[in-house]
């Protein structure tokens, strides 16, 4: 809205007008609402079709007799299973709702008006607007084959840099960045700046020289690693992730961490889903033969696609890609558009259900030949 459509602009901070807001997946009820169809399929928000794992439903059953009580403020049986988990100490970790609302945190904590803050084109487009909203300065690296380009990132990164912000996985295009270069990149960043390493789609990457970064936290006290319990894990509804970092890092998070962000049913769920790797497990099977369903599909079409270790994949429809969307919702069928990273002709389609994938190549096939 302009200043006259809305007059509260004048009272926001400045940097606010510009801001445009995150724009999510399209749900299957809005869709159904709106075109007055049924049984539609949702391939865009790269959710887990399996959903929760059997020992997160049983927790969550067990939970409701006490959803009168507020939850855990400070998440403590949560922060010790992930802890021990991955072999840190409880003042290491730091609970969201959703990994989204650490990424959050870490701004708000780090980054200020005059403060400059580094990522890649065709990153999560969560970053420039956590940059944005609190007046810092975004500064893009080109990407490098639709993905970190670390040496170009490097070369923004100076004495006003506060934050670097690394998506391994990225989405959305599902490149990845081998341990070596990574660990390199985070120990010749200055001690000044923190690196985040947003691992939200680690579960399903089996390549060999993939890392594990929260490995790394004891060695960088200026590194932090976000991961969630919405895709591997099927926790996409209930909103929970969580950071880990040197204590000291977590202690500053925590101080803006709102109370009770994390509620009882997704605390409850996220310890049973820790390890509950069987679910985890056919959760990565899924996927990868939805992969390899989705990816000779775009082989026989002759389209060229962008290699992916997440549970997405991103195709170039060789064509502005906005109304071959717009022609998929009207068969019932949710993609995802990426014009907003700076990708017009592709689509980022995420893996489900053999069933699902079949009906969305089927749309596609008839899209693109109509």
């Amino acid at each position: 809205m302009s200043q006259t459509e809305n007059p509260f602009l004048s009272l926001a901070a400045p940097w606010i007008a510009g801001l445009t807001p995150y724009v999510p997946g399209k749900p299957v009820s809005e869709l159904e609402r709106e075109l007055g169809i049924s049984d539609s399929v949702k391939l865009a928000s790269n959710e887990n079709p399996l959903g929760p794992g059997s020992r997160a439903r049983e927790a969550m059953a067990a939970l409701l007799a006490e959803l009168g009580r507020y939850p855990d403020g400070g998440g403590f049986e949560l922060r010790r299973a992930l802890a021990e988990y991955h072999g840190l100490s409880p003042t290491a970790v730091t609970i969201g709702n959703g990994s989204n609302d650490v990424l959050d945190l870490i701004a708000r904590v780090f980054l200020h008006p005059g403060a400059e803050s580094v990522f890649s084109e065709h990153a999560f487009a969560v970053y420039p607007i956590a940059i944005q909203s609190v007046g810092a300065t975004a500064r893009v690296a080109k990407a490098r084959d639709y993905g970190h380009d670390l040496e170009a990132m490097a070369r923004l990164v100076n004495d006003k840099t506060r934050v670097v912000w690394i998506a391994n996985p990225n989405n959305p295009t599902g490149t990845w960045l081998a341990a070596e270069p990574l660990k390199s990149f985070i120990g010749s960043l200055p001690k000044t700046c923190i690196v985040v390493v947003d691992e939200a789609y680690t579960e399903y990457v089996a390549e060999p020289d993939f890392p594990d970064a929260t490995h790394w936290v004891e060695t960088f006290p200026n590194l932090i690693v976000t991961r969630t319990f919405s895709k591997a894990h099927g926790l996409a509804a209930l909103r929970v992730g969580y950071a880990l970092s040197d204590p000291r890092v977590a202690d500053l998070l925590n101080r803006v961490r709102q109370p009770f962000n994390v509620n009882a049913l997704a605390q409850a769920a996220a310890i049973a889903a820790i390890n509950d790797r069987e679910h985890v497990r056919a959760s990565v099977e899924l996927n990868r033969a939805g992969m390899k369903q989705l990816t000779g599909a775009f082989e026989r079409l002759g389209l060229t696609y962008i290699p992916s270790v997440g549970n997405f994949v991103t195709v170039d429809c060789g064509r502005p890609a906005a109304p071959i969307n717009e022609a998929l919702l009207r068969r019932g069928v949710i993609v995802r558009p990426v014009g907003n990273y700076g990708m017009p002709n592709h689509l980022r389609i995420s893996v489900g259900l053999e069933s699902e994938n079949a009906r969305f190549i089927a749309a596609f096939e008839d899209v693109l030949a109509s």
